[in-house]
């Protein structure tokens, strides 16, 4: 069986999928169907918030019907197929400007009806995470990312590491909350380094 992606295709074994299928009940899609009708209905496409903005990509699908618990054979084959389709940067380097990344990392602007397109993004950590010292207020979604170098470390797999949950967090956590910022496109290459250096550089103020 395949389901068909924004920008891939990917396969996975017909029983898998059935047995997904199959553990979805039935007042639930109803559900579902309804509220995606009245969005559908009351949405209206402005500037580049299009209609499609709507529809959900194949894993999203996946994790909405199984209400994030899909089974384990389809979520180890998803996971890896999006950490297969992450694109590391041609010239090995991860780190970027921890300066530029904690712009990105305080700006929640961007990728509105009013925004022009290709006007660069940010990327609204603070509402998710706590990330440096002086902020009073932080949304905490996701965990603390405080002293993440200074306790996870700094070296190359933990570069790597970091690149690759920015880029595409799903490839790591299959239904996690987290924004897919490399592979929708929200953050460029060299925004998705800065992030990585704010977080993992040890001049940061993230690690002292």
């Amino acid at each position: 069986m395949k389901i068909r992606t924004v920008s891939r295709t990917i396969s996975f074994s017909g029983a898998a999928a059935i047995a997904l299928l199959a553990a979805i009940p039935g007042h639930a899609q109803d559900a579902r169907a309804t509220a995606i009708a009245i969005m559908k209905r009351d949405f209206h496409a402005q500037g580049i918030a299009g209609m499609d903005r709507l529809d959900q990509d194949a894993l999203q699908v996946v994790c909405t019907r199984s209400n994030n618990r899909p089974p384990k054979a389809i979520v180890e084959r998803l996971e890896r197929d999006q950490a297969d389709s992450i694109k590391f940067p041609a010239d090995g380097k991860l780190l970027g400007d921890w300066r530029a990344g904690e712009k990105i990392a305080q700006s929640g602007h961007g990728m509105t009806w009013k925004d022009k397109p290709g006007k660069p993004a940010g990327g609204g950590c603070y509402n998710c995470h706590q990330i440096g010292p002086k902020e009073i207020s932080f949304g905490n979604v996701g965990p603390s990312l405080y002293h993440l170098g200074k306790i996870r470390g700094y070296g190359p797999d933990m570069q790597k590491y970091v690149y690759a949950k920015i880029y595409d967090s799903k490839a790591a956590s299959l239904c996690s909350a987290m924004p897919r910022f490399g592979h929708s496109g929200a953050l460029t290459e060299a925004q998705i380094k800065d992030l990585v250096a704010l977080l993992l550089d040890p001049r940061s103020p993230v690690n002292q």
